[in-house]
């Protein structure tokens, strides 16, 4: 029996790092520390019965059991015989991952693109416009005494992140935890969260960035006359602002209820200016609440190889960033893309109609730890071993801290990282392993 401490648990973009794990004969039987999903997500691996375990390629409308070479083989010839390939996906996996993807995108001309385009894609937009004041998780847990979630609801989302680094924790500047801080959430509806808040605060559907205009008025000593904005008072409105102002330090945490709602980047835009125009006042800082574990770990990654975030395309010979024209589902849903590589995502389940059928319509690849609508209908099926449990890898933190996942047990026989499948792939969409063999000839 092997007992792991300070264990990163690859699931939300939360990342915590105190998570134990307790080994027996290559199972995890016991977790500590970690919320329901992460404790299911480990104890899972356990469960071979519904993974996928064996390459499999679609011959004569079925998919059937294959080697692992001629998975590769096969995903390789449909790559490179595309003109302009899609590779979606990825922030389910880690950060090396993602560099050999880069890296095979730009060799096959093709897009590369990841769950940012369906999320926080506007936020991105935003911050190019606007810029960042943001800061570490570790500084909301020590100095915040003031959070605010708009649009977000952690207690579903990121179940751990009121207890380590926002509400509850004891900081360094915050001693006494919960009773040195106030909670505000502003949402449509009362959540989960909202129910344990100090305030709530209820807003109109779509008119976020009305409710975001009306408070950087008052913080910036404007008279407010109307009787309500967004559906709430004036005098509530009068009142955060105040209370926004007087924060020794404050931090707004904001989710997809701000992204994919009326306004879009806009609304982000917004409330950036709003965290700019409190700095005249107090320290307040803005921070997105991203979702999948690694998301922004390619968001940064894409940016150091290709000098962007996400949705680049190289058909030009370098990389070129469009949103809106670059991005997955406008790719799909223009029919430009005649085939996919979908790695550690489920676009089936989730992208519109339209769009899937044109990826139903394509060869596509689909790595991936467990069957899903997308493994279901795709061409080539790689399982593969999962990131922060069988293992290594890095991973970027919501606040674009790194971290590095840990191994605590073997993946399946036969399973390999996303890793060494995609420089599998590359090797061979370069021919690298025919040349080796021309080189052993030639000796």
């Amino acid at each position: 029996m092997q007992r792991y401490t300070d264990v990163i648990c690859s699931f939300c973009g939360t990342l915590c790092d105190d998570i134990e794990v307790v080994v027996e004969d290559n199972k995890i039987v016991d977790v500590k520390h970690a919320c329901r999903i992460g404790t299911a997500k480990f104890l899972a691996s356990n469960d071979y019965e519904h993974r996928l375990l064996k390459p499999m390629v679609r011959k004569n409308g079925k998919l059937v059991e294959v080697s692992l070479d001629e998975a590769i083989e096969e995903a390789a010839r449909i790559l490179k015989d595309a003109t302009k390939p899609l590779l979606y996906g990825w922030s389910s996996t880690s950060c090396e991952a993602h560099s050999v993807g880069v890296e095979l995108a730009e060799e096959l001309g093709g897009v590369i693109d990841n769950t940012t385009t369906v999320c926080h894609g506007p936020s991105v937009l935003a911050i190019h416009d606007a810029g960042y004041i943001s800061c570490t998780l570790g500084e909301v847990k020590n100095r915040a005494d003031l959070i605010i979630y708009w649009g977000a609801n952690p207690m579903h989302g990121h179940p751990r992140h009121l207890s380590r680094y926002s509400i509850f924790p004891r900081g360094y500047f915050r001693e006494r935890g919960q009773q040195d801080r106030e909670l505000i959430v502003i949402d449509v509806r009362k959540t989960d969260t909202a129910k344990i808040a100090n305030k709530f605060i209820k807003v109109n559907y779509g008119e976020d960035y009305e409710l975001i205009s009306a408070l950087r008025k008052v913080v910036n000593g404007g008279e407010l006359r109307e009787e309500s904005v967004a559906g709430v008072p004036r005098e509530e409105i009068i009142a955060l602002a105040e209370k926004m102002k007087n924060a020794q330090f404050g931090v707004l945490f904001f989710g997809m209820g701000l992204t994919q709602s009326y306004g879009r980047h806009r609304n982000i835009d917004n409330a950036i200016n709003l965290v700019r125009d409190l700095n005249a006042h107090t320290k307040f800082v803005i921070m997105a609440m991203r979702g999948h574990y690694n998301v922004t770990g390619f968001n940064e990654v894409l940016s150091w190889q290709a000098g962007f975030p996400y949705a680049v395309d190289f058909g030009r010979g370098y990389a070129w960033y469009n949103p809106g024209e670059t991005t997955a589902n406008d790719v799909l849903q223009r029919g430009e893309c005649d085939a996919a590589l979908i790695i550690a995502s489920d676009p089936v389940s989730h992208f519109p109609r339209k769009s899937i059928e044109h990826l139903a319509r394509i060869p596509f690849i689909a790595i991936d730890i467990h069957p899903t609508p997308t493994t279901q209908l795709a061409d080539v099926v790689i399982p593969s071993a999962i990131a922060g449990i069988e293992v290594e890898g890095t991973a970027y933190r919501m606040d674009a801290v790194p971290l590095r996942l840990r191994k605590v047990k073997e993946p399946p026989e036969g399973v390999l990282s996303d890793v060494e499948i995609l420089r599998r792939i590359l090797a061979r969409v370069r021919g690298e392993e025919a040349l080796t063999a021309k080189a052993e000839v030639a000796k």
